[in-house]
């Protein structure tokens, strides 16, 4: 069970990261959000859970769903804000947008836009952690979709063959971008079902409860920090809208999604502290320094220049002239 200061940080975390992508929309549908969006309204539970339990210097490997996760880690949400609207402030200088958001100093080592990419990435990361001794785990997150493709396989087996620091977390929202994983998979639980196969147990957590995600990551980050190598945790989550902000998700059942919705983690996560007697004053001065942390990250975003020509055709790689090399 978390700690009251830590559960306070899980309530800080799911508030500031809902009302982020909610105004994140907004700035949508008014066509200041460039390129598309990925949002994990409904999924917060998950980044606030591991990044609540994890120590500073881990790494963390996101999908392009990775504002929660970015956030979650301590980015700059102005910084987060100005990438999502291509400005100069932005965490890369407004030339990675809402699937490539990356921080470095606060262990986010990117979104990645290639399904399943980032899983040998992450193997990697954990190697050099173990190699060095510095005690550092390196967590993945993937949708239910990576689980087919053979980085999964790839990824997990070597991990488990040199018993690497590194915790796998599939965040199962049950539809591969409009293909229900189910009707396209084997086993019932696309992740925990096969984690036998390399010697690891199968771990199924409700990813809209963020104590029960805070104790599943500590324990399996306590396991990688003690030399007993990878874990595979399956959390089970819903997202509120479809797979991307052009998505409606009309292919979803009705009754499926009002099920879900009744579930949100954020207000059950509130009830839930107000039963444990945090007195509700609290957790109102929460919500308040989210909603401004929100407005004063949107105005700073809005308010900031593009990047200039020259620092657009900086680190980029091209069979080009000499203006398009580093």
């Amino acid at each position: 069970m978390p700690t009251e200061d830590e559960q306070l940080a899980l309530y800080r975390a799911q508030t500031r990261i809902r009302l982020f992508e909610k105004r994140a929309y907004d700035l949508f549908l008014r066509n200041l959000v460039k390129g598309t969006s990925h949002l994990s309204l409904g999924q917060e539970a998950i980044a606030a859970g591991f990044a609540v339990a994890m120590r500073p210097d881990d790494y963390t490997f996101a999908t392009y769903r990775g504002h929660a996760h970015v956030l979650a880690r301590g980015a700059p949400m102005a910084a987060v804000m100005a990438e999502l609207l291509g400005r100069d402030a932005g965490l890369m200088a407004g030339k990675g947008g809402s699937m490539h958001l990356t921080s470095v100093p606060h262990g986010a080592m990117g979104s990645y836009a290639i399904v399943g990419a980032h899983l040998p990435i992450a193997v990697g990361a954990a190697w050099s952690a173990q190699y060095r001794g510095s005690g550092q785990v390196a967590v993945c997150f993937f949708g239910d979709g990576a689980t087919n493709i053979g980085a999964f396989h790839e990824a997990l087996n070597l991990a488990a063959v040199w018993e690497l620091p590194v915790v796998f977390v599939c965040e199962n929202n049950l539809y591969m971008e409009y293909t229900p994983i189910a009707s396209v998979t084997a086993v019932p639980r696309p992740a925990a079902d096969r984690a036998a196969a390399y010697g690891l147990d199968p771990v199924v957590v409700d990813g809209n409860d963020a104590d029960a995600v805070h104790a599943a990551a500590a324990e399996s980050l306590a396991r990688a920090r003690d030399g007993g190598g990878p874990s595979l945790i399956e959390a089970l989550t819903y997202r509120h809208g479809g797979h991307s902000r052009a998505d409606p998700a009309k292919y979803r059942p009705a009754q499926e999604v009002d099920t879900w919705l009744a579930r949100d983690p954020v207000p059950a996560y509130r009830e839930r502290l107000l039963k444990h007697g945090v007195p509700p004053e609290v957790l109102d001065d929460l919500d308040a320094e989210a909603r401004r942390a929100v407005d004063e990250a949107t105005e700073s975003a809005k308010a900031a220049p593009p990047p200039s020509p020259e620092r657009l055709l900086s680190q980029v790689w091209a069979n080009g002239g000499a203006s398009w090399r580093s």
